[in-house]
């Protein structure tokens, strides 16, 4: 399958992340980063146990990427790193049994890593999409919070069920916002390529299982296009409870949103050098009042479509979020924001 990779991509400089997040993504990171004392006390954790005790294991058990190591492998690194204009080249490592097929890893000083399994399937442009998805991951600073959710996710073992009730809420309102960073570093990998037929390629690869010359882009895209329109209520419903307890969304929703964010024209403006730079400060204060909102919103349209039978449980839920909300202005001036987890 022939490859349509530019030859020479010119950077976005500063980009910022905040440029192409999916509002799931955007407004519930800033709520996390509002929580008093979470970012300085995870970052520090991150530093010094997990991220030292992995860069060890990579060390010792994995092939560390380089000039002499995969060259072509780390040509597309170096530039994927130079068309997000990130402060740096991060170490890049090969392995097998990667969970996920890849993982962007460490807070000081972030990794990448790539199952070797999947390297194997993937050809030069679909491996570009894979580097570019887990460098937006460090541009979004998203494993800081990742890391926080796994704090999260420990801590409910063994809690007693009534105590665990609001947990869990936490718990799947945070993978809601996992699943919504894993749409934001498409998006991320769809500008490092500049083309979205690409990612959605590596997207179909991931799917399947099987290397892109084997399988059909266009019965795929038709496939992601029925899966959208799919107009049965109950199995919309289905659907949403098939994914509440997983991070990563289904390949297939992934190539839908990809092209609906493409659709939306946000890509070819980004192309064209409008958007937000890294020196443009948010209101995290609003953005983390908007993940609630975000959220609500979200669950009260799954309960719609239950229908009549769970109008009361509809209604509670939308309190609930309704109260966090509440509780998340009221800490204001930084100090708010709902629990954390990664």
């Amino acid at each position: 399958m022939t490859e349509t990779l530019p030859a020479n991509l010119e950077p976005y400089p500063n980009i910022s992340s905040k440029a192409y997040e999916h509002p799931a993504d955007r407004a519930a990171t800033a709520a996390l980063k509002s929580v008093p004392m979470l970012d300085t006390v995870v970052r520090k954790l991150v530093e010094w146990g997990y991220e030292r005790a992995l860069r060890q294991t990579f060390l010792g058990n994995a092939v560390r990427v380089g000039e002499h190591q995969l060259p072509d492998l780390w040509t597309s690194h170096t530039g994927v790193c130079r068309i997000l204009d990130m402060p740096a080249v991060y170490d890049l490592y090969v392995m097998w049994g990667v969970l996920g097929g890849a993982q962007a890893i460490g807070s000081g000083k972030p990794m990448v890593v790539l199952d070797a399994g999947l390297l194997e399937k993937l050809g030069p442009g679909e491996q570009r999409v894979v580097l570019a998805h887990e460098i937006g991951h460090i541009l979004s600073d998203h494993v800081l919070y990742m890391t926080a959710l796994n704090i999260l996710l420990g801590a409910t073992a063994g809690v007693p069920f009534p105590i665990a009730l609001p947990l869990r809420a936490v718990r799947a309102v945070l993978l809601e916002w996992y699943r919504a960073a894993e749409l934001s570093c498409d998006r991320a990998a769809t500008l490092a390529v500049r083309d979205p037929q690409i990612v959605c390629r590596t997207l179909m690869v991931l799917g399947g299982g099987l290397s892109a010359d084997k399988l059909n882009l266009d019965a795929f895209m038709a496939q992601a296009m029925d899966y959208r329109s799919w107009e049965d209520p109950s199995d919309r419903v289905r659907r949403f409870f098939n994914e509440i307890g997983r991070t990563h969304p289904y390949a297939v929703r992934r190539v839908s949103e990809v092209m609906e964010w493409v659709k939306a024209g946000e890509y070819d403006r980004i192309v064209r050098g409008e958007y937000r730079t890294r020196d443009h400060q948010a209101d995290a204060r609003q953005e983390a009042g908007d993940a609630m909102e975000f959220y609500a919103e979200r669950f009260r349209a799954i309960f719609r479509e239950m229908g009549e039978n769970v109008t009361s449980l509809s209604a509670q839920v939308g309190d609930m979020a309704e109260q966090v909300a509440d509780w998340v202005r009221s800490r204001g001036g930084g100090a708010g924001g709902f629990g954390a987890g990664g």
